[in-house]
């Protein structure tokens, strides 16, 4: 078992936002690769942030999820390039769901299931999508899932 599975605990460089207590959406990514933007989008259509730019994950030991928060120092803000920093009601800690990787471009029409590992969880995984209904289709997999 590697290092990071045996850890309860990590602080990431990603940023966070959630349909109610039981469906976190964390967002990955390098700066400037639109975390902050998604979000922002996300939250327009009904999310609630958690975190932006830092988050941290902790791993519960007895049921095998994870739950997302903002470090304290940060809460309750988020960045809107040419705007500054917002303030923003948010949810103080969430069950995460999924995970979206900001780094990567989707390229299929029916992309396979994909999963990402974070401190020895697996959760659910999706590339960036180049087009208006992204945002959408994000908040339709929080409400409902995904068909078989």
């Amino acid at each position: 078992m590697s290092e990071d599975a045996l850890r309860e605990e990590v602080n990431l460089h990603a940023s966070c936002v959630a349909l109610g207590a039981e469906n976190g959406l964390l967002i990955v990514g390098p700066s400037g690769s639109g975390k902050s933007a998604l979000c922002l989008t996300l939250m327009a259509l009904g999310a609630r942030l958690v975190s932006d730019d830092r988050t941290l994950l902790k791993r519960d030991p007895d049921a095998n999820y994870l739950t997302a928060e903002a470090p304290e120092t940060i809460a309750g803000m988020i960045e809107a390039r040419g705007f500054g920093l917002l303030k923003s009601e948010c949810l103080s800690q969430v069950r995460l769901r999924g995970v979206v990787d900001m780094a990567q471009v989707e390229t299929e029409r029916l992309p396979p299931r994909r999963e990402k590992a974070l401190i020895g969880v697996s959760i659910p995984l999706f590339y960036r999508v180049d087009g208006p209904h992204f945002a959408p289709a994000l908040i339709q997999w929080l409400k409902g899932g995904r068909c078989a």
